[in-house]
């Protein structure tokens, strides 16, 4: 059960990693792997400030801005300097690297003995269970699990809806129109590239804000944590969009939190099956291979159904 609580804790969370990465590469078709660098940037921004003392209330938040820097510098680079999309995103996630380990002082930072969000929730579930595990479906867990899996997707709610929200004004429907059609957003008096600055500092923004409430729950933050993320986070955004079966905003959003923690429910199948964990990050790009081709295959399926029926 506590494998269960966990996979969704992180599922939740690592969903933040996911609108981002919904935002650069579905909002505006922009390829940025700068979520690499962006998401341990985020970990490593907060784990310094809670080793020096800094409630987790106000070190959490703070790691989003740090994120929303990186990603500007992305936009920067291409918008402003018109260097490839793709080669942007690998010349900032390459020096963050430099950036986080100068943050940091060192490849890693525990954060056990901290007092982080994950110390909180549990003092607070103490408080209101009343003791240190209770029952959850019949099974005996930990109140910090629950805790954290109570708390999480309330966080995870909110901020889709407040993305749900901006993306519905005037500057949110512009940014979406940009990533729809350039040239008419510019034939309308909008800067496109202002547009493209703005989304690309949401999108890390919020997967900084993923590291940050990620370290605190594993408990540290680590140099090389954000290796694979961009791949996760497409791989929950694109078995979102095959779960909701719509690119209606509401929708996409949604799907893209459903596909993370759908994602992560998969990853704690296979090593519960016995998958060695050092295959991981094979089996999450075999994952995203058949999120891929299934929706491609199943019209070609039910045509052959279609055939075989009238043979």
């Amino acid at each position: 059960m506590s494998l269960l609580l966990g996979s969704l804790t992180i599922g939740f969370i690592l969903s933040l990693l996911a609108l981002g990465v919904y935002i650069s590469f579905r909002i505006f078709d922009f390829p940025d792997i700068t979520a690499e660098g962006s998401i341990t940037l985020g970990a490593a921004f907060t784990a310094v400030l809670l080793v020096k003392g800094w409630h987790p209330l106000l070190a959490t938040p703070l790691a989003f801005f740090a994120g929303a820097l990186a990603g500007a510098v992305t936009a920067i680079l291409a918008v402003k300097f018109n260097i490839n999309k793709l080669l942007s995103g690998i010349m900032t996630m390459t020096a963050l690297y430099s950036v986080n380990l100068r943050i940091m002082g060192r490849s890693n930072i525990p954060l056990m003995n901290e007092r982080t969000l994950v110390s909180e929730v549990e003092a607070l579930s103490q408080k209101v269970f009343g003791a240190s595990t209770v029952t959850f479906l019949r099974w005996e867990v930990s109140v910090r699990d629950l805790g954290q899996l109570l708390l999480c997707p309330l966080l995870i709610a909110l901020v889709a809806l407040v993305l749900y929200f901006f993306f519905r004004t005037n500057l949110g429907t512009a940014m979406r129109a940009t990533g729809d059609n350039a040239q008419m957003i510019r034939a309308q008096g909008v800067d496109d590239g202002t547009m493209i600055i703005l989304g690309l500092a949401i999108s890390n923004g919020l997967i900084a804000l993923s590291g940050a409430l990620l370290a605190q729950y594993q408990g540290f933050a680590d140099v090389q944590m954000g290796i694979g993320m961009v791949v996760w986070g497409l791989a929950s955004v694109i078995i979102g969009e095959a779960m909701v079966g719509t690119l209606e905003l509401g929708y996409t959003i949604t799907g893209a939190v459903m596909g993370s923690v759908l994602f992560r429910l998969l990853v704690a199948i296979a090593l519960r099956w016995g998958v060695n964990p050092n295959d991981l990050k094979l089996l999450t790009a075999a994952f995203v291979f058949l999120a891929l081709v299934t929706p491609k295959l199943i019209p070609f399926l039910k045509g052959w159904k279609r055939r075989l029926a009238h043979a």
